[in-house]
């Protein structure tokens, strides 16, 4: 299928042309502002599918939004309608409107025309035709201090750089560039149009959220690096604001340190805390040298050997039972301390033992929940 892009080198335009390069049966055609508006007929020969995402959103000269999004809007759809007129052939055309079209500003007269030239070509000729009034889109690659308040926050919260908040209360509607590109590819392969009561089509999951609310997220996210505490970046808002903000990290942000901790025993490193669901650590053992020797009345831990073989023992606090397991980096297994029970472990191998460690609760040294009894 060979699909046409323009705008290919814009935010939504890259995104857009990475996603599309993963589809083997695609070849892009891409019109970007190198090109004259001339070209743009004689690069539909072919096309069976066009993204129409060029335009102007910011000039200080009012021409400028009538030649990039009225004028280049019309020349294409004049073309597509050309092609349907001779031919029969009907090309799909998915267009990026904005929800600000049909202010009375320079940008939102133009993006009506460009809205009603594509409805007009869809009328006349059958076309298949689907019209996005995006809210603020954001995701990597977005242009920061720009139109965008996600990127210019990602942007400069990455680099330690201030942050000018206006308003903080200010709502935001929000649409990340993942879900549009879900949506476009979805139409590209067959979807039906599902336009809403206005006849415009929709991204899903939209997100309304404050200034300050985002931002206060991406701050969390840097901060995150120096306590170890990430926040609920799963799902949501936050997964794909987390995503952003770790794609505006520069070069010399892509590593960074945290605390370790050496005595004779080894090394003992966290490595990432959680608001609610504990926290991931890993510790070394010399060959001969036990950890622990505590037992927990609340506090659990699940522990994976990465390297060397390890004895663990346990002994039942009010029982005396005793029981011993042995395991090593060979194995997927993992050992689960249970409340009651002291513990520890021994490097019994010849090189040095690596353990990965959970634990169910950020380690609290007020309440700390570990009491030593040695085996």
């Amino acid at each position: 299928m060979k699909v046409l892009v323009t705008g290919s080198n814009g935010f939504i335009g890259r995104n857009l042309l990475l996603k599309l390069s993963e589809f083997k049966d695609v070849e892009v055609v891409s019109f970007d502002t190198r090109r004259g508006v001339d070209e743009l007929p004689g690069m539909l020969d072919g096309v069976e599918f066009v993204f129409h995402l060029a335009g102007i959103n910011r000039s200080q000269a009012p021409e400028d939004f009538e030649r990039g999004n009225r004028d280049l809007t019309q020349t294409l759809c004049d073309a597509v309608g050309a092609i349907a007129a001779s031919t029969g052939r009907k090309i799909p055309v998915v267009f990026t409107s904005s929800t600000q079209a049909g202010r009375d500003t320079p940008y939102g007269r133009t993006k009506l025309d460009a809205e009603q030239a594509v409805q007009a070509v869809s009328q006349r000729h059958g076309i298949p035709t689907f019209v996005f009034r995006l809210p603020n889109v954001f995701g990597k690659w977005c242009r920061p201090n720009y139109n965008s308040a996600v990127a210019t926050f990602c942007h400069n919260i990455a680099r330690d750089l201030p942050i000018e908040i206006h308003d903080p209360a200010a709502k935001l509607t929000l649409v990340y560039v993942d879900d549009v590109l879900q949506r476009f590819t979805d139409i590209l392969f067959g979807a039906d149009a599902a336009p809403d009561a206005s006849g415009f089509e929709t991204v899903m999951p939209t997100y309304t959220t404050t200034v300050g609310d985002v931002a206060r997220s991406i701050q969390a996210f840097r901060d995150g690096r120096n306590t170890l505490m990430t926040e609920r970046v799963g799902t949501g808002l936050e997964r794909a604001l987390y995503a952003t903000f770790v794609s505006y990290l520069p070069a010399s942000g892509f590593v960074y340190s945290v605390p370790r901790h050496e005595d004779p025993r080894g090394v003992f490193v966290e490595m990432l805390k959680t608001p609610d669901c504990g926290q991931f650590s890993y510790f070394t053992a010399h060959p001969g040298v036990t950890r622990g020797g505590h037992y927990h009345h609340t506090k659990t831990e699940k522990f994976l050997v990465m390297k060397g073989q390890a004895s663990f023992r346990f002994r039942h606090m009010h029982t005396g039972e005793t029981l011993e397991f042995v395991t090593n980096g060979e194995k997927a297994e993992i050992v689960e301390t249970v409340p009651g029970w002291t513990h520890d472990v021994t490097n019994i191998g010849d090189g040095e033992l690596i353990v990965m460690l959970w634990a169910n609760e950020v380690f609290d040294r007020a309440k700390p929940d570990t009491y030593s009894s040695i085996l």
